[in-house]
């Protein structure tokens, strides 16, 4: 149990401080457990007292070991001290780098105002298609009034809307204490994380997947694997050769018009991904922010085919915009509870006008209509789109468009560098390569919903340019 990697070049009094923090996060130590003597410990790590006693004089000004007369020293039994809270590993994020930037994304960013640019990389729906609803008058005293039905879940009129829309829209019966709100679904992974795993946990997900870009995960030191997939989904083979030799610990993915490829998981990969998850006790996260935006039947979600095997992920975000940061997490009772407190501990709190604005939104008697009427536009773009796009057939493969807002582009010929995909930059086509999400350089990302009747003529005659340069290349 006190034994220290010989191959670590991190100083003695720090492996020794990392080791006791983990078998306390771990549960290996309890609070109130006593650690053995100072003389003891330096025996059993084969190191100097004095390297004993600064790593614990360390634990102790960190609050994670207390040092009590003719006790020696005990695991805190306060806040610090509680395995089942989820913390912050401050001296990780002292010594750890800053998350490295892309210098493609930094460049893109800097054209995304420029208004010759053609964008079609940010993921949101252009403002003329985002649904219109009234939002009516507040006065400061209502509001007061609003903020006390939260609870803290959530705003409780929005948590049984949600409730009335899985159950409509999933057939799952799931109760206001299954739910949380959160700020955008992004908050929502990062307290999965923060309470479901430790940092050095693995978790699979798709290859390739926009997971790859968020930072949330590098910073909570979260290694991501990714599953190669085909026309059907991550591919199952893969995921238990991953589970066996990397130690999963949890499976996340989006498997309807999956982003970035738009792609989604068949009904029969869906069902063997469950029985895999089943089979190795590992729960499966589905983020599921596109579903509404269907142009045909879509296979039901795996949420509807393992309520308690999966954790549910909504947003609001790509039907209303980032304007509206509300997304939510559907779990077991248990979880949910864990969940809140984590949120509360980090005050992660979420104001309650946002929440009512997205109830409003949700409850207004247009929306439905509006909905159907976006996802009529957004099929008729479609298919505007591909048939445009069959002038670069001969350069790029792609597929039909079933819903979401994304189309995937992969170039047919010799490999590309990262440096190919500074032509797009050059010409102010603002795509999204697929170095973003994977460790490929032949796809781009297109969001095929920003583009009208005009600006459509316009990318693709900027995009045969660039293959012509592509193939001299």
């Amino acid at each position: 149990m006190w034994e220290l990697s010989e191959n670590k070049s991190t100083p003695i009094y720090q492996q020794i401080m990392e080791q006791i923090i983990t078998y306390i996060q771990d549960g290996t130590l309890q609070p109130g457990d006593r650690l053995p003597a100072e003389r003891k410990l330096a025996d059993y790590y084969q190191v100097n007292r004095s390297t004993v006693v600064h790593a614990l004089d360390e634990l102790v000004s960190l609050g994670w070991v207390l040092r009590r007369q003719g006790s020696g020293t005990v695991v805190n039994e306060g806040n610090w001290g509680r395995s089942t809270i989820p913390r912050v590993d401050w001296r990780s994020l002292f010594t750890q780098e800053s998350h490295p930037k892309e210098p493609f994304l930094e460049k893109l960013q800097q054209l995304l105002n420029d208004p010759e640019a053609v964008d079609l990389y940010s993921g949101e729906l252009p403002l003329n298609l985002i649904p219109d609803f009234r939002f009516p008058s507040y006065t400061w005293e209502e509001l007061l009034l609003e903020e006390r039905k939260q609870s803290p879940l959530g705003y409780r009129p929005l948590q049984q809307v949600i409730c009335q829309r899985i159950k409509a829209d999933q057939k799952i019966e799931v109760s206001s204490d299954q739910v949380l709100i959160t700020s955008g679904a992004q908050q929502a992974m990062f307290l999965l994380l923060q309470v479901m795993l430790q940092s050095g946990d693995s978790v699979a997900i798709e290859d390739p997947s926009f997971l790859y870009s968020l930072p949330i995960f590098a910073t909570a030191g979260i290694k991501l694997y990714g599953v190669e997939m085909d026309k059907e989904g991550m591919r199952i083979d893969k995921l238990e050769q991953l589970i066996l030799t990397k130690k999963i610990k949890l499976i996340i993915l989006n498997p309807t018009f999956q982003n970035p490829t738009g792609s989604t998981m068949s009904k029969k990969r869906r069902n063997e991904l469950i029985e895999l998850s089943r089979k190795y006790q590992l729960p499966i996260v589905e983020d599921e922010v596109f579903s509404e935006m269907n142009f045909d039947e879509i296979p039901p979600s795996l949420k509807e085919l393992a309520s308690h095997q999966v954790i549910h992920l909504g947003s609001l975000s790509k039907i209303f915009g980032s304007s509206i940061k509300i997304g939510w997490i559907v779990a077991d009772r248990d979880l949910i509870q864990r969940l809140s407190e984590a949120k509360q501990m980090m005050d992660f709190s979420i104001s309650v006008f946002p929440q009512v604005i997205a109830h409003t939104a949700l409850t207004d008697p247009r929306f439905e209509q509006n909905q159907k009427d976006l996802v009529v536009e957004l099929e008729q773009r479609a298919a505007a789109f591909i048939e445009a796009a069959q002038v670069v057939a001969e350069d790029w493969d792609f597929s039909a468009i079933d819903g979401g807002i994304y189309v995937y582009f992969t170039w047919r010929h010799q490999k590309l560098t990262r440096t190919d995909w500074e032509i797009f930059l050059r010409e102010k086509l603002l795509i999204a390569p697929a170095f973003l999400f994977s460790n490929d350089t032949m796809a781009m990302r297109v969001n095929y919903t920003r583009l009208t009747e005009g600006t459509r003529e316009q990318f693709f005659l900027k995009l045969q340019t660039i293959s012509k340069e592509l193939r001299r290349n």
